[in-house]
């Protein structure tokens, strides 16, 4: 276990002003490392470091495969590189990606915990879906603290809604207040009493998720073995799913290392049912478009007969399409509405500023 105490920062849209507001407020002594993983797209360079770098006393910067994790840093995940914590060094990867994410807040939340433990604080901040709260649950089991921002101050609740779910955190404060709350948490560290631990067999996940975070081969790695198959497949590599149960919740995962939570298995469930509509609306067009076009073609060679046909089966066609079009309109926002009014639903914990 690594003495280097540790700050580890999640987040995903609407998580840049509160980030902002995190390192302006942070002192330039700050006593631990921070580690911080946003969603940003893969294809464009990342600026993140050097807002943050402006935004406040410590300096940012990517982090470097290898490097040393040193108090008063800020390490920043590169894009499409998942950001580990290793001891007191830093480790980047490509490995697979956890609801479709690299960087994954999960893989650098449940990392910290697994080479930390009480020395870690991890911070979920606004973002949609739910990543990190599986690797907030994870810092909690081994005795680190948990802070969710405070709904109420998040332009999108759900991911910490998400973690307040499942975790019960040590602070919900509103951005301004995060700064000063974790100097707070990086005080004495939790009583050994009140540290929830975990068993033979979580730990042993545990393992096997930073392994396959950094590159190791899941299926060689024994992941059947800590799971049952479900009937699903994997929507990036159509690899049978295994069920994890963690705590009180569902994840999934695929022996080529892809990991998914029970939400983001619908979410990407529903993308795909909206996905074959669409692609059953075009070729309803384009039969169609060939239906008139034999239509024309046997007016013009003297057989209305025929041609009244053609046009008869386009126009039903054309209706046919007209309703799977609205079916695959009606997908996308309910299954999308519903999912973020679940998701809406505070738990008791979150009542209140």
């Amino acid at each position: 276990m690594s003495s280097v105490p540790v700050v580890v920062i999640g987040g995903s849209a609407g998580a840049l002003v509160p980030l902002r507001e995190i390192t302006a407020n942070l002192p330039q002594d700050f006593p631990a490392a921070v580690l911080v993983v946003i969603h940003v797209s893969p294809d464009y360079p990342s600026h993140l470091p050097d807002i943050l770098s402006r935004s406040g006393p410590l300096p940012a910067r990517h982090a470097e495969q290898g490097e040393a994790l040193l108090p008063g840093q800020i390490y920043v995940a590169p894009p499409d590189h998942h950001l580990l914590v290793a001891a007191d060094r830093v480790r980047l990867s490509r490995g697979p990606k956890e609801n479709r994410s690299r960087p994954s807040i999960d893989v650098l939340f449940r990392s910290a915990a697994y080479t930390h433990r009480p020395n870690v604080v991890g911070v979920l901040l606004s973002g949609m879906l739910d990543d990190g709260a599986s690797g907030l649950w994870t810092i909690k089991q081994l005795g680190g603290r948990a802070i969710a921002q405070h709904p109420e101050d998040a332009e999108f609740d759900s991911m910490p809604l998400s973690g307040l779910r499942i975790v019960t955190v040590d602070a919900m404060p509103y951005a301004r207040d995060i700064a000063p709350t974790l100097q707070r948490l990086l005080g004495p560290s939790v009583p050994p009493q009140e540290i929830q631990g975990m068993n033979d067999e979580e730990w042993q996940r545990l393992e096997l998720e930073v392994g396959i975070a950094s590159g190791d081969n899941a299926f060689h790695s024994g992941l059947l073995t800590h799971g049952s198959p479900s009937t699903f497949t994997c929507p990036e590599c159509h690899g049978v799913l295994i069920r994890l149960r963690e705590g009180n919740t569902l994840r999934f995962r695929c022996h080529t290392g892809h990991a998914y939570t029970a939400v983001g298995l619908l979410s990407e469930l529903r993308s795909s049912v909206e996905a074959s509509l669409w692609n059953a609306a075009r070729t309803l067009d384009e039969d169609v478009m060939l239906l008139e076009h034999l239509a024309k073609h046997h007016e013009e060679a003297g057989q209305p007969e025929l041609a009244d046909a053609y046009r008869a089966e386009a126009q039903d066609a054309r209706a046919r399409g007209g309703r799977v079009r609205q079916d695959a309109l009606r997908t996308a926002q309910t299954g999308r509405d519903r999912l973020l009014n679940l998701q809406g639903e505070a738990p008791a914990e979150a009542e209140g500023p």
